[in-house]
């Protein structure tokens, strides 16, 4: 894989991430409209791993309450707010797992890698972001996350293994349908995509080190770094913008990829 290519699997990665327009969709999307190789499970481990980096680094200090909860947490002391942070992230994990291992074996992961899958995911959960960001109240923040929210929020988070639908849209959307204010819901989107693209990069980083691949390796931690810069530039734009800015742009944006998606696979 040449290095312009791992350039631009990495700001796709990067921009589209924390947006709700799937960026694991548009990694697929890539090889299947352009020609080019897919790059394959690894190399979108390895952007998503990138963007792990950004996510930690913008909300370090959620993350370094949690980190410090652990102890504490495992203790059985949810007394304590960091404690509690890190039971939550943990507990809305637990689904996205399940699943996740549920396509492993099964082999369905491969199959839903379509452009009918992903144009219908994309204009579906598209509209229901809209629905649910335009009739819902924001009376609720990141602060009021409870135990029953981070089952709900996880359990709609797995459904983000299908392509298209976006991890961080459908999160998003459970936030919002929670009655969390949007910024809220996108910080708790944000922080829960910790924990489950550390499992999955560590499920992918194992495989690749038992078959000691070290060229894809390389590949993967050269698509890394630049979806590193790319998705912390993207975060910090995003999170400025929800200020002031409703998530309707990027419904409009997935509607229309969808239906152009599904001319192309009906046609």
């Amino acid at each position: 894989m040449t290095l312009w290519h791992l350039i631009l699997l990495a700001l796709i990665q990067g921009l589209t991430e924390f947006l709700p327009i799937s960026s694991s969709g548009h990694l697929i999307l890539l090889p299947q409209l352009t020609g080019l190789d897919d790059q394959g499970v690894v190399i979108d481990v390895a952007v998503h791993v990138g963007t792990l980096g950004a996510v930690v680094l913008y909300f370090w200090s959620d993350v370094r309450m949690a980190i410090l909860g652990v102890p504490k947490m495992l203790r059985g002391r949810l007394d304590d707010p960091g404690a509690r942070l890190a039971f939550y992230l943990l507990i809305s994990t637990v689904p996205v797992i399940a699943f996740g291992l549920i396509l492993f074996v099964t082999g369905l992961s491969d199959a839903l890698r379509s452009i009918a899958v992903i144009g219908w995911t994309m204009l579906i959960f598209g509209l229901f972001l809209y629905w649910a960001d335009r009739t819902r109240p924001e009376a609720r923040t990141h602060t009021d996350w409870t135990l029953r929210d981070a089952v709900v929020m996880g359990l709609w988070q797995a459904v983000a293994l299908i392509p298209g639908t976006s991890r961080s849209g459908i999160t998003i959307t459970a936030g919002r349908l929670l009655g969390y204010d949007r910024h809220g819901a996108a910080r708790l989107a944000m922080l829960m995509s910790i924990p489950t693209i550390l499992a999955s990069g560590l499920l992918i980083g194992v495989d690749v080190a038992g078959q000691a691949d070290w060229e894809a390796a390389r590949a993967g931690a050269i698509a890394a770094g630049f979806a590193f810069v790319a998705a912390l530039g993207a975060l910090s734009l995003m999170m400025r913008l929800l200020k002031s800015v409703s998530f309707t742009p990027y419904v409009i944006y997935r509607v229309i990829l969808g239906v152009i998606l599904l001319v192309i696979a009906y046609s």
